[in-house]
């Protein structure tokens, strides 16, 4: 097409120039929609852009564990091995700040939570409500509950009405909820109940060795 459009515009009259242009710009509307198309397959998507800005979870993760005083060796593996890193991360400066936890000990605990925000608030939460220094063990009897907000709350609602001493709420907290999630089977069906049910049966009349004969 192209080298009959360039014979045609060697032709000295108009004929040949009117019909080289109608070439031209029928090869141009034929090409254009194919460039289109590769320019657009060639530009990346929105979805799949991966960029170090603070839309990037892990470097949100690892230079928040930084500023708390982490190493850059255990900010580094604690980012890249968290399910959630900017809620671990949350979770260690939130402890380190608002008690006497160091961050580099919060920082395991948070990284084993199944949800590093409730365990940070339920750490928070005890060592805000006692006035001795139980930081550490708020820090263990958290990472042990299942519930950890519901523990706290059980050791700040016991407290609030009864003097007794932090440790000794968190231990009556902490048995009581092991005894609420070992009384369930994963059923949800209480363990009592489930082997009064399930009971063998026996034949209260013994079959006789030699049956008679007819």
């Amino acid at each position: 097409m192209l080298a009959i459009a360039k014979k045609i515009s060697t032709s000295p009259n108009k004929h040949g120039s009117y019909a080289f242009g109608m070439l031209k710009n029928k090869t141009i509307r034929l090409f254009a929609p194919a460039l289109a198309m590769a320019g657009w397959m060639a530009m990346p998507l929105p979805g799949m852009a991966v960029t170090a800005s603070y839309a990037n979870d892990y470097r949100v993760c690892a230079g928040r564990l930084l500023s708390v005083g982490v190493t850059a060796n255990a900010a580094s593996l604690g980012c890249a091995n968290a399910l959630r890193p900017r809620e671990l991360s949350l979770c260690v400066a939130r402890i380190q700040r608002q008690t006497q936890i160091a961050a580099t000990d919060a920082l395991a605990s948070c990284n084993q939570a199944r949800r590093p925000e409730d365990l940070a608030a339920c750490v928070v939460g005890i060592s805000a409500n006692a006035k001795e220094a139980v930081n550490p063990a708020a820090l263990n009897y958290c990472s042990r509950s299942l519930l950890p907000v519901r523990f706290a709350q059980c050791v700040v609602g016991l407290r609030a009405e009864i003097d007794s001493a932090p440790i000794q709420a968190m231990d009556n907290c902490i048995d009581a909820s092991d005894r609420a999630v070992s009384g369930y089977l994963p059923s949800f069906i209480p363990a009592t109940r489930s082997q009064q049910n399930i009971q063998p049966v026996f034949e209260s009349n013994p079959i006789p060795s030699n049956p008679p004969r007819n």
